[in-house]
């Protein structure tokens, strides 16, 4: 099995920076991929990054260019940096692990970006 805690999330204003940080453990050599979903208010839980076991990224377009996911994989962590934050950033930030066919959820982590 495979436990995941996000942490970094916080209030922030317009243009500013946050990096989240995703901390694998458990079956962690497993893993296939890390993705990074994003849910606001009276929203679907959308997807948002993904980093794959051989390094490769892949982002949603509304992030691209501003949000780099990347890798540790000796500290079993992911982290999302996330610069030039907008308002429509606001949202509740999970980190998944795909592990076969189960994917496994962290607790999420709280992201406000102000105008």
């Amino acid at each position: 099995q495979v436990q995941l805690v996000e942490s970094g999330g916080g209030l922030v204003q317009a243009g500013g920076s946050l990096r989240l940080s995703c901390a694998a453990s458990g079956s962690t050599f497993s893993i296939a991929a890390i993705d990074w979903y994003r849910q606001a208010p009276g929203k679907q839980r959308d997807w948002v990054a993904t980093i794959d076991r051989g390094g490769n990224t892949m982002y949603t377009d509304s992030v691209k260019g501003r949000f780099t996911i990347s890798r540790d994989n000796a500290k079993n962590l992911v982290s999302l940096q996330m610069d030039s934050l907008k308002p429509e950033d606001t949202a509740v930030y999970y980190c998944k692990a795909n592990r076969g066919n189960f994917a496994y959820w962290g607790q999420g982590t709280q992201v406000t970006v102000s105008s």
